[in-house]
């Protein structure tokens, strides 16, 4: 049987450079947002909706920014 030979760390190496290059994609738009308006194509989208995930998560965005970034950091480590 091939399948139980099946090599899952491939996958898991896909992902994970798929996920960083997506994180870069993410980043840059919010970036673009912030500099450029909301109201450019794509890039105006990715800040609006970040915007609506900020509100949702608390009323004063500063801190729920904070409060990701902490995540995000002990997430990585």
């Amino acid at each position: 049987m091939k399948f139980l030979n099946f090599d899952f760390s491939k996958i898991k190496k896909f992902l994970e450079r798929l996920t960083e290059v997506l994180l870069l994609v993410v980043s840059a738009s919010l970036l673009m947002g912030i500099i450029f308006g909301p109201d450019t194509a794509f890039v105006g989208d990715v800040y609006n909706n970040f915007s609506a995930i900020l509100a949702l998560v608390g009323q004063d965005g500063l801190i729920a920014l904070v409060s990701l970034i902490i995540i995000f950091t002990i997430l990585k480590k």
